[in-house]
């Protein structure tokens, strides 16, 4: 939490969400399955029954107290830790019990039953998933921004996501958004101050430089939304499908960039029946590899059915690497099934959507290069770190600098639509005082999608979709 953020005004959207947050909830927070140790967590107003119940006395705030875990008759069920923090110093806001067991599931299950149990006269439940961090949000602990990046820490699948996520934890992302924000409250004074005293000698836009304000603003937010990019590729990856007739190589290409035998690979055309998925990284950027079945015509039942299946990871890809075999290039039955298949992705995928020619067995072949595409050898390993490199660019990645933040689509959204604003704010500024309850709209339009970012302004079913992503006790 980054403290002096502004408190997120009450929204119409949170009445829903006020009665269900009234509810004390637990859930077991540790993974399912067995390990070491497990954790219970209760969340709500004045625990102090659960707290006697459970651990047969109060404890003190934040201090770790070793003791036995009570049953119903004040047998012992387990010996732990147990932890009270005392609202509103907790990771909800509320009163929050923490009981650390031992990490076996039936334990756990018995654990959180009994949590519940002592906590029937306060109506304890069991947690939705998300529950803990939603109620943190709405009791201004953390922005919308901030919790969605706890999700995203937990899910990184690379160090360099990890390392954006926990600086949008940290606050850095909505720190960009706060300046934003309080720059555009600036202007939206200077255009609604020019309104309401328009018979005033004093310019008030052009004495305040208003045009520059808003140069730099648009300057600011390019640089934000350059950072948002990153740290959205970070977080989702992009999809690759390698696509070709069959014996290209397409098997040995993923093996090759995964580094690891994933795929079986044989002389034999269709060795490769159904998709074959591995996400690798390349420095830090996810890349969803997809390896298909060979493309032609086939009247083998099950390996039609694989066909069909390549075609429709092909449409659903981000870009396209199309293998072609080079010891097979003077072959004309071969260059018309890959002319067949150029033809196909032409009139099958989106436009937007790059195809990348990679020319397979360049060691087969002494001297083997094509103008059209990039020459590798996939059995070697000749080529491929320069493939890697044409997919971190065609991602459109750039070397990382410290400063990015995890992001997502609907964030990337929210800041396209304030440049969309500040865009039509530019012309409209132009025009003065024929347009300036225009411009006061735009600017005002600009400030409400900053706020989604952060949940100033949010509606209640885009919450719920966000953390009900989350996993049961966070």
């Amino acid at each position: 939490m980054h403290k002096g953020r502004r408190k997120r005004p009450f929204l119409l959207e949170d009445t829903r969400m006020l009665s269900r947050r009234n509810d004390p909830i637990a859930a077991i927070a540790t993974a399912a399955g067995r390990g070491a140790v497990g954790i219970v967590r209760v969340s709500g107003r004045n625990l102090a029954p659960v707290i006697e119940a459970v651990c047969g006395k109060t404890l003190k705030p934040r201090e770790a107290t070793y003791l036995p875990f009570l049953d119903a008759q004040g047998q012992t069920m387990d010996r732990g830790l147990a932890i009270h923090f005392p609202a509103p110093h907790s990771y909800t806001g509320e009163d929050v019990l923490e009981l650390q067991a031992h990490g076996g599931p039936i334990v756990l299950q018995l654990l959180l039953s009994r949590c519940i149990e002592a906590g029937a006269a306060l109506g304890v439940r069991v947690a939705q998933p998300g529950e803990f961090t939603e109620r943190a949000f709405l009791n201004d602990k953390i922005d919308l921004a901030q919790a969605e990046a706890i999700a995203d820490l937990i899910d990184a699948s690379t160090e360099a996501a990890a390392r954006s996520a926990s600086r949008s934890l940290a606050g850095e992302f909505s720190r960009e958004i706060a300046a934003l924000r309080e720059a555009l409250i600036r202007l939206r004074m200077l255009v609604e101050a020019t309104l309401d005293f328009p018979e005033e000698e004093i310019d008030f836009l052009k004495q305040s430089d208003a045009q520059g304000q808003l140069d730099r603003l648009r300057e600011r937010l390019t640089t934000v939304m350059q950072k948002a990019q990153q740290g959205a590729l970070l977080r989702d990856g992009i999809t690759v499908v390698i696509a070709g007739q069959p014996n290209a190589g397409k098997s040995s290409l993923l093996n090759a960039l995964a580094g690891a035998e994933l795929a079986i690979v044989t002389p034999v055309a269709g060795t490769t029946r159904d998709k074959i998925a591995q996400t690798i990284q390349i420095e830090g950027v996810p890349l969803h590899v997809i390896d298909t079945a060979g493309l032609r015509d086939s009247e083998d039942e099950v390996e039609k059915i694989g066909i069909a299946r390549a075609w429709a990871e092909i449409e659903a890809a981000d870009a396209v690497l199309f293998l072609h075999d080079l010891t097979r290039l003077a072959q004309a039955e071969y260059q018309a099934g890959d002319a067949h298949i150029a033809q196909t992705l032409q009139d099958k995928l989106q436009r937007g959507v790059p195809v990348i020619d990679v020319w397979n067995k360049q060691d087969a072949v002494s001297g083997a290069s094509h103008a059209a595409g990039l020459a590798i050898s996939a059995k070697t390993g000749a080529g491929i770190d320069t493939l890697r490199r044409k997919l971190l660019e065609l991602a459109g990645w750039q070397a990382a600098p410290e400063g990015v933040f995890i992001a997502r689509e609907r964030h990337l959204q929210a800041l396209r639509a304030v440049h969309m604003h500040l865009q039509e704010a530019q012309g409209l500024l132009a025009a003065q005082a024929q347009a300036l309850d225009l411009l006061a709209e735009e600017l005002r339009l600009a400030q409400n999608a900053l706020g989604e970012i952060t949940g100033e302004f949010s509606a209640d079913d885009l919450l719920g979709v966000i953390f009900s992503s989350f996993c049961i006790g966070k």
